[in-house]
């Protein structure tokens, strides 16, 4: 059984009277985990990261840490283990060199300068940044700036990585660039949220998917049990991976050998054939 990381219990979260926009989350997260978070927009999606990473505080409910409450007082604790990329990249990048930005968060974390000088580099060459230290982040492409953004919460070396819509406005080559980041993270040993409108893409990535609907937490299981439910689907406005439809009427007319598991890629349906 692997290890609880985070915890959260009876999580409530509004921003204003008039709006509930989280509505009595639970739910554990374990270490090396690999979850895709879906749903429409403005279901809960962001305001759940937020409130994971301690940029928002619950209006009720309670957060643990590896067993510990979270309150006021030791807050930064959360903050310095789970990190989180932002969709707009921009809204992130801070600094006037990637140096400098990928620098930010061990600097802030009172490191001495070695170890500093140390997690960024070693940051930056995991994200093949070498050529572009001295160069402002803010002029840099879309796919450029998300590996800055990835290099950031490498830096603080954080045990939980959230990434929010990580896919958005990337191009074909990127994304998929983007997709062998993200395994080299869980290599690691580095426990993964992502939320996306990409239902391939969680259907490639996520062991575990959560399902948010209008604040609330609707489903959680893997991509088969999510993606088999017909029901949960039509509430939460998804819809099948093509590679499950696809399964599913080669099944139907007899031109694939049924299996338990549906196939994830090309090789798995050549397997099948």
């Amino acid at each position: 059984m692997k290890e609880k990381i985070l915890e959260v219990n009876h999580l409530m979260f509004a921003y204003d009277r008039n709006h509930q926009t989280l509505k009595d989350i639970s739910i554990a997260i374990y270490q090396q985990e690999k979850i895709a978070v879906l749903g429409a927009n403005g279901a809960g999606k962001t305001t759940f990261f937020l409130n994971l990473n301690g940029v928002r505080e619950p209006t009720s409910g309670e957060i643990r840490y590896r067993g510990e409450l979270i309150d006021r007082k030791n807050i930064n604790k959360l903050r310095r283990n789970v990190g989180i990329v932002f969709q707009d990249a921009d809204s992130q990048i801070i600094a006037s060199t990637v140096k400098a930005e990928v620098a930010f968060g061990p600097m802030n974390m009172k490191l001495p300068r070695a170890e500093v000088e140390e997690k960024t580099m070693a940051a930056i060459r995991e994200m093949n940044l070498e050529d572009y230290t001295a160069r402002p982040p803010h002029y840099l492409s879309g796919g450029e700036k998300k590996r800055v953004s990835i290099a950031d919460i490498l830096a603080m070396d954080s045990e939980i990585m959230i990434f929010d819509e990580p896919t958005a406005s990337l191009d074909p080559v990127n994304a998929q660039v983007l997709e062998e980041i993200l395994d080299k993270i869980e290599e690691k040993g580095k426990t993964i949220l992502l939320s996306t409108h990409d239902v391939d893409f969680a259907y490639r990535f996520a062991k575990r998917i959560l399902v948010f609907c209008d604040g609330q937490l609707i489903g959680d299981g893997t991509a088969q049990e999510i993606f088999e439910d017909e029901d949960l689907l039509k509430k939460a406005n998804l819809k099948k991976p093509v590679f499950m439809e696809l399964y599913d009427l080669l099944k139907d007319r007899g031109k694939i050998k049924e299996t338990t598991e549906y196939p994830k890629k090309i090789s798995d349906f050549a397997l099948l054939l």
